[in-house]
């Protein structure tokens, strides 16, 4: 019999009494440095000190910060949910009473209206022995429902009930009220926190992260944490009173023409700007716009009538939006208890407009031609790295925060090869994208070249158990090296390149903010620069959305000088695109900062700093960007469109009195 355990030990009056038997240890360190679980981080407030606080006020004021926390990543995983379509996650708090009692304690204190104007009532479940019968049986029923959105429950109180058995992917802040005595416990409860809810990290950082407010108690985690050789490297989040009072909200950003047409609420105008006057001011009005609206999309894939958004300006296209307008409202054209509405004339006006609101971005599908071939060059490896030692019949084990050293007995790691060689060709055709019966004269020289270096300065038992040991993190190393420039190919008959349509909507944006914070005007620098991506920013006159939020300042700058010297722009959400990259063994999408429409060409704009340009992941992304370019040109030329070219512009040449046609030059040529 095998089994899976988080836990491989006991406890006892002496401490934890470990496994034996253990085959195998994949510890919770290798899985953070791997991506499969949150970054856990450690929170205290800024300054705090608690002498002089009772235990009461302690626990309150750390239960207060653990929902500030909780409140605001319901908003980021809203945003989250809004600007990638991932479904909607609902958190939840874990709170770790000392007793029953205890937490019973804290669940009237959580329900009250002394908390929070008792905003918790019914969002609290108490999960200990103290139940049975029925109200168990309500009990288990919520906690099990926990991830679920019709669940009311956002904070669970527990004391020693979670031992095992309940597994959660949604929990995102911990608030421990009692001693970390039993090791277990404290493993545990962190370890169904560590679960990411989409399966693999966001790239958020609030997102991916746990939180474990932690002012008094659990001061060994953030003590054993800061050691050189601690397992888990804790972060740590330091909350000012302006975080602890301020209020996140999530803001829509609807494309520029759905704001002047009507469909859409207007934002606030930045200051000094002027508030937009809505084509449509009433609701019949504005419904039929939304449906010249969805006869336009209906009609994009008629690349040959209509092969660039412009077209919509033109009488023959627009009579052909006309006729998808009637279909779709079959008849319906007047509303009750209204006067009936001149169709033609709100379809022209929001061809017109729709015409003018975008930039045509050409929807392009590239799919390989007959049989797609790959392979691997021989190449020689780096093995500058590789200083493995050989283990013993012994496996010393670190456990995690004590620091503690178990040793397990091993009689044999693995299965024994008879080539030294098959141990890394055996971990090399575990990757999908390796042929044994195809690659087998590569695999084999590679693992060659590894095996001649351990041997180099190990004795041939001693090379078998190093490759015993290893398999897995040299068959990693070596498969990555594999797919560096230069060692990788990829044989194809031709490609087939496919135009879907000639434009494509501009998305919807989602921005987390601070309630009551105003749109700031883009042409003005915040004081702290670093701040700036929790800024909207607005007051464009060029710009296809009115409010736009920017990484650094850089782009701020960069924008003001497009908002002058472009016809239109702006910054694409991640979905906007369908151009991927390759870098290593991985495929992502690629997302550029800015699309910008000059009098003849259409631009696909990067900014990076002067020493990331040459940077693996940059040569990757501008080579794809350069081939959707390229792919999108052949496109426009045939219908006597822009041209569109990428340009990577390095940040230390922006500044507001360089003109748009000097930057994007030196990109081109950089």
């Amino acid at each position: 019999g095998l089994e899976l355990t988080a836990t491989p030990f006991t406890e006892s009056t002496r401490g934890p009494v470990h496994f034996k038997n253990v085959l195998y240890s994949y510890p919770l360190a290798r899985a953070m440095e791997d991506g499969f679980v949150k970054e856990p981080a450690v929170v205290t407030r800024r300054n705090f000190v608690a002498a002089g606080m009772s235990t009461d006020q302690i626990e309150k004021l750390k239960l207060e910060d653990g929902v500030h926390l909780h409140e605001g990543l319901k908003v980021e995983l809203d945003t989250y949910h809004r600007e990638t379509g991932q479904p909607l996650v609902k958190p939840f708090v874990l709170v770790i009473a000392r007793h029953t009692t205890h937490a019973s304690d804290l669940e009237k204190l959580i329900s009250s209206d002394a908390f929070f104007d008792g905003r918790y009532k019914g969002m609290v479940l108490q999960v200990d022995s103290s139940r049975t019968g029925a109200a168990e049986d309500e009990m288990v029923e919520r906690l099990l429902r926990v991830e679920h959105r019709d669940e009311p429950t956002e904070i669970v109180i527990h004391v020693n009930m979670l031992k095992e058995g309940w597994d959660v992917t949604n929990l995102y802040t911990i608030v421990p009220l009692r001693a970390a005595n039993a090791r277990t416990l404290v493993e545990q409860s962190i370890g169904r926190g560590l679960r990411l809810p989409f399966g693999v990290r966001t790239g958020v950082s609030t997102l991916d992260r746990l939180n474990i407010v932690a002012h008094d108690r659990f001061q060994e985690i953030v003590d054993d944490s800061n050691k050189p050789d601690s397992p888990i490297r804790m972060a740590t989040v330091e909350l000012d009173d302006e975080e602890l009072t301020r209020q996140t909200i999530t803001v829509t950003s609807p494309p520029m023409v759905l704001e002047n047409l009507g469909i859409a609420a207007a934002a606030a105008p930045a200051p000094g700007a002027t508030a937009i006057t809505p084509a449509f001011a009433d609701p019949a009005s504005r419904s039929v716009a939304q449906t010249v609206i969805r006869a336009i999309e209906a009609l994009a894939s008629n690349v040959s009538t209509m092969p660039f958004a412009s077209n919509l300006t033109e009488p023959a296209v627009q009579a052909l939006v006309l006729d998808e307008v009637k279909r779709q409202l079959q008849g319906q054209l007047t509303l009750e208890g209204t006067t009936a509405l001149d169709i033609p004339a709100i379809t022209a006006t929001t061809c017109d407009a729709y015409a003018r609101g975008t930039i045509s971005i050409p929807r392009v599908l590239v799919t390989p031609i007959g049989t797609v071939k790959t392979g691997f060059n021989a190449f020689t490896l780096d093995v500058s790295s590789w200083n493995y030692q050989a283990l013993t019949e012994e496996l010393w084990i670190q456990h995690l925060r004590t620091h503690e050293t178990e040793i397990v007995k091993l009689s044999t790691v693995g299965i024994r090869q008879v080539r030294l060689e098959d141990y890394l060709v055996a971990g090399l055709i575990d990757f999908d994208d390796v042929s044994y019966d195809e690659n087998a004269d590569t695999l084999y020289e590679l693992a060659g070249q590894a095996v001649r270096h351990f041997r180099s300065y190990l004795s041939d038992d001693d090379t078998r158990k190093v490759l015993q040991a290893y398999q897995r993190p040299l068959a990693i190393n070596i498969h990555a090296q594999m797919h560096e420039p230069g060692h990788y190919w990829e044989k194809v008959e031709g490609y087939e390149v496919e135009v879907r349509s000639g434009f494509t909507s501009l998305k919807e944006g989602a921005y987390s903010v601070t309630a009551g914070r105003p749109i700031e005007d883009f042409r003005s620098p915040l004081a702290d620069k670093s701040k700036i991506q929790q800024v909207l920013y607005g007051g464009f006159v060029r710009c296809l959305y009115g409010t736009q939020r920017f990484q650094a300042d850089t782009e701020r700058k960069l924008a003001v000088i497009l908002d002058r010297d472009s016809e239109r722009w702006f910054k694409p959400l991640k979905e906007q695109f369908h151009i991927f990259y390759r870098l290593g063994v991985n495929q992502s999408r690629y997302v550029p900062d800015f699309v910008v429409e000059t009098a003849d060409t259409i631009w696909m704009i990067e900014g990076k700093a002067r020493n990331e340009l040459a940077t693996p992941e940059v040569l990757a992304k501008k080579e794809a960007a350069e081939t959707g370019c390229g792919h999108a040109s052949d496109y426009t030329a045939k219908h006597g469109g822009k041209p569109w070219t990428y340009a990577l512009i390095p940040h230390d040449i922006v500044d507001e009195n360089m003109s748009m046609e000097f930057l994007v030059r030196a990109g081109v040529s950089a």
